[in-house]
Formats: C-alpha cells, structure tokens, sequence
C-alpha cells in the first residue's frame, strides 16, 4: 500500500504545475524559490543544518542543483516516546550535559497538540518572550574526546560516554503539495540502521503509521520514514493568520522553516533538532 502510494503521488507530483506565484499569506504553501530562501535563512540561523544535492538522476530542475534539499545529522533521541506517555523519569546518566540533556523533554504527549487539531494549535506567533523556540542543541562533536595524537577515542571502551540513538533529518520541497516534507533516518547506539517499528518508537503515537509513513525519498536512492504534507500548508496558514491578528510583525517567507519546524517537533517529540533562532530577524 505504501509502495502504491508513493507511485500514484509521483505521478500526482509531475503532473502538478510549478508554482510561480507567490501564495505564502493566502495559503501556505510554498514557491521553489521561497523554499530556497527560507532554507538559506534556515542555515543561516541554524548552522547545524546545510543544503545538499541530489543522487545522480534524482535533481529537481526546479530547485538550485546544489540546494535540492536540507538536511542536520546526528540528532540525539535519548528517550522513547513510551517514556513520555508513561511518565517515567530517564535512566539516571554520568555527567553534568547527560543529566541536563536527558530530561530536556519535559512535556506529556497528552499536552502535545496533533498537527491535524488547528484551532487547538499552541500559539507561535513571534515575541520577545516566546521568540526562542528551544534551547540550543549541543553538538555531538563537541563531545568527542580526541587523543594527544589526534586520533579519535574509541567510544566502545569509554564508560563515560552515553550512547543514544540519533537521526538524520532532511527537509524536502513537496511540489504537489507545495509545501517542505521532513524525512527521519534513524540510527541505534551501536551505529546501526533503525528498523520502522524502531522509529515508530520515537514518533508521537497519535502519528505513527498514520501521519508518518516509510516511503522513498525523492532526493535520495533509500526508502525512509517521512511526515505526511497534507495538513503543513493549512497549518502554516493558521499560524500566519494568528501571528498578524495577534498584533505581532508579519511573519517573513523566509522565516517559513523556523516556524515549520516547531509544529513538526509535535510529532517528534523526543528527537532534539535544531529549529532555534534569535530576537533579531
């Protein structure tokens, strides 16, 4: 069914016209080149994430050959979702960064709004006070200890090192729906490849299987887990909408992505991306 799926929204996708006006207050939804700029803004704000190209017969002529698509990597996921539903407290970590990080995720899945649920939506409109939509995310680097010689610890042998799952993530322009599509690869603290049942684990239940599906993505030669567009563009219009009413500044296209990104940590919830971004537009 899945496989059936992606095929008839390929052909749904190639045969959509590319959208050349500008529709972002109205509707929602994206052009190609609005994608660009607020991906540029997005890296700009957010060094974490960078563009990247295609796989060779996968370019998008609609898109820049070396911006067809975001992405960030190694994203920690120190909890499963199951955790958060249950109200249990993380395992118990050495070390100050692992005792603040693993209970970084504080919120009950029953306080998560579903992205479907729009005028229950949590309000994102921009201030001073609710500007700074998370706290800065660590770089996993920062915590790699490195030997006199240069040469990389090996992380096996250390005690004090947590491991934890991590994902990479990458943003995707939808061009029948207009809109960004996210996409999640998952990895085990041993490195390895997380199964689907294994992702589903780390994704809101109210979305697993339902709103996130395993599909191929179109940029890459992999099938992978990837969150459904077909609400963003209603859901990116109400926020607009609520943040103009509100009396706030008007919300930039370029800014798009930043705001994008916080509803879609409803349906992740444990996975520590970064979507942070100053005051300062």
């Amino acid at each position: 069914m899945s496989t059936f799926n992606s095929l008839f929204h390929g052909v749904r996708e190639y045969l959509n016209p590319i959208l050349k006006n500008s529709k972002f207050k109205e509707t929602g939804v994206l052009t190609p080149e609005e994608f660009v700029a607020a991906g540029d803004y997005l890296v700009f704000k957010c060094p974490t994430w960078h563009w990247e190209p295609s796989v060779k017969g996968k370019n998008k002529d609609y898109l820049p050959a070396d911006k067809q698509f975001l992405i960030t990597k190694n994203i920690p996921c120190l909890k499963r979702v199951s955790q958060i539903e249950l109200g249990a407290e993380a395992e118990a970590q050495d070390g100050e960064w692992v005792n603040t990080y693993a209970n970084h995720v504080s919120e009950n899945l029953s306080e998560i709004q579903d992205i479907s649920e729009i005028h229950d939506f949590p309000d994102t409109s921009i201030s001073s006070n609710a500007s700074q939509l998370t706290d800065d995310i660590p770089d996993i680097d920062d915590y790699c200890q490195i030997e006199s010689d240069g040469e990389e610890l090996d992380l096996s042998k250390n005690s004090n090192i947590l491991k934890t799952r991590t994902y990479d993530i990458s943003i995707t322009y939808d061009k029948y729906y207009q809109t960004p599509r996210v996409w999640l690869c998952g990895y085990s603290e041993n490195g390895s490849l997380l199964s689907p049942n294994e992702i589903f684990q780390d994704i809101s239940q109210d979305h697993a299987r339902k709103t996130v599906t395993i599909e191929p993505h179109p940029n890459l030669s992999i099938q992978l887990a990837s969150i459904h567009p077909c609400k963003h563009a209603n859901v990116m219009k109400k926020i607009i909408e609520r943040s103009t009413s509100n009396g706030h500044r008007e919300l930039r296209v370029d800014q798009y992505l930043i705001i994008f990104l916080k509803f879609i940590s409803t349906v992740l919830p444990t996975i520590e991306y970064d979507y942070t971004m100053s005051t300062d537009f």
